[in-house]
């Protein structure tokens, strides 16, 4: 016998520069309504993944890191919030559910889901103005405020502001990323704002590790020969370079002690980023943009799922705006140094704001909160329908 096809109620949501199909825990079948097998199964099948031809043309992703990715939520278990927040990142051509970090993006669409599947209490969402939905991230236990925009009792999502890396303005969303510090309270994993990272093949580094939004390693541009204009044909398109950038994020993953030897880096593909900086420089963005060094204050280009993101994932976003917040990181002293609140940087789509609180605190960084602004918007929703049994 053939699986059946079964439907389960599913929103498609643009949120920020990702795209993901989003899932009322209670809507998903039983057996997927827990961590496991089943749900995972049911996450790849929704996707189109596991697919040898990278297309995941039998799903809802669109073979890019970026759009292939799943969220639950639910009514939150936790005091003083009003949604738990789950999100999956979906391997395109692997059997895998990456389940250990944030999607910074899709958080920006959290929200109007909550509020429109009645996850928050409609006494706390005014008709007009401003909610802000009290989000618990899940994945990495931490807390997001959400401010989503209302127009007579609907969740507004069109307006005139414009981020670069989507194609048409929408209403601006407001993200407070609160305590963005690994739960431990290890801002720093190894105790120092600039390591000396050594990676076979590639050499000693310098290299800023970071526990901020989601694990990240930031290395200087020029170290390994890059100018940090780069877009994305220029290293996806080049396998040497990928395969030095995956080295040395299994390195740095390793000093940073999220793994224990380089060979688990491959079952840990969404944590932690790799990323590389350099003084900001005019550019042609890859819609054709062009970006004057004086509108920047650095140049950033990350990694995700072992491709060079064609914007910025949200959560490095808040990695850059914390490192930037602190004196001697590779990503503050990039930016030219100093005391830094909020920093403009420049991507491969374009430019990016984020801004972070730091204060240096019995010779440890503290990290109160970072923020930028997303938006986000509803693209389909009904049904998806999915062999499942």
């Amino acid at each position: 016998m053939f699986k059946p096809q079964i439907k389960v109620p599913a929103t498609y949501m643009r949120g920020g520069t990702s795209k993901g199909v989003f899932f009322k825990l209670t809507d998903l079948p039983k057996p997927a309504q827990v961590a496991g097998e089943a749900r995972d199964n049911l996450l790849l099948r929704v996707i189109g993944s596991p697919d040898p031809y990278g297309k995941q043309t039998d799903g809802m992703g669109g073979a890019t890191s970026s759009t292939s990715k799943t969220v639950i939520l639910s009514k939150s278990e936790q005091p003083n919030h009003d949604v738990d927040y789950l999100f999956g990142q979906v391997a395109i051509d692997k059997p895998f559910v990456d389940w250990s970090g944030n999607c910074g993006n899709l958080t920006s669409a959290v929200g109007a889901f909550a509020i429109t599947n009645g996850l928050v209490d409609k006494n706390t969402v005014p008709d007009n103005g401003v909610a802000i939905v009290r989000v618990w991230q899940a994945n990495i236990k931490k807390s997001i405020l959400v401010h989503v925009p209302m127009t007579n009792g609907e969740v507004q999502e069109t307006g005139d502001f414009e981020l670069d890396g989507v194609t048409f303005a929408a209403a601006e969303v407001k993200l407070e990323f609160l305590d963005p510090a690994d739960g431990d309270g290890a801002l720093f994993p190894t105790g120092n704002v600039v390591d000396d990272l050594e990676v076979p093949g590639v050499g000693i580094l310098k290299a800023t590790m970071i526990n901020a939004g989601i694990p990240t390693i930031f290395v200087n541009a020029a170290d390994i020969g890059y100018t940090g204009t780069e877009l994305q044909d220029d290293i996806n398109s080049d396998n040497a370079a990928l395969t030095m950038l995956e080295s040395i994020r299994a390195y740095g993953a390793v000093k940073m002690g999220l793994i224990t030897n380089i060979n688990e880096a491959q079952a840990r593909q969404h944590t932690p980023k790799v990323a590389f900086v350099a003084p900001a420089k005019d550019y042609t963005a890859s819609s054709g943009k062009h970006i004057n060094a004086s509108d920047i204050s650095i140049l950033v280009r990350a990694m995700s799922m072992g491709k060079l993101h064609h914007a910025m994932m949200g959560t490095a976003a808040v990695a850059i705006g914390t490192a930037a917040a602190i004196k001697g990181t590779l990503v503050n002293v990039a930016a030219g140094g100093g005391a830094i609140n909020e920093v403009n940087f420049g991507h491969p789509s374009g430019t990016l704001k984020v801004g972070a609180e730091a204060i240096l605190t019995d010779g440890q960084w503290q990290v109160s909160k970072a923020s930028m602004s997303r938006s986000a918007r509803v693209l389909m929703e009904g049904m998806v329908r999915v062999p499942f049994n």
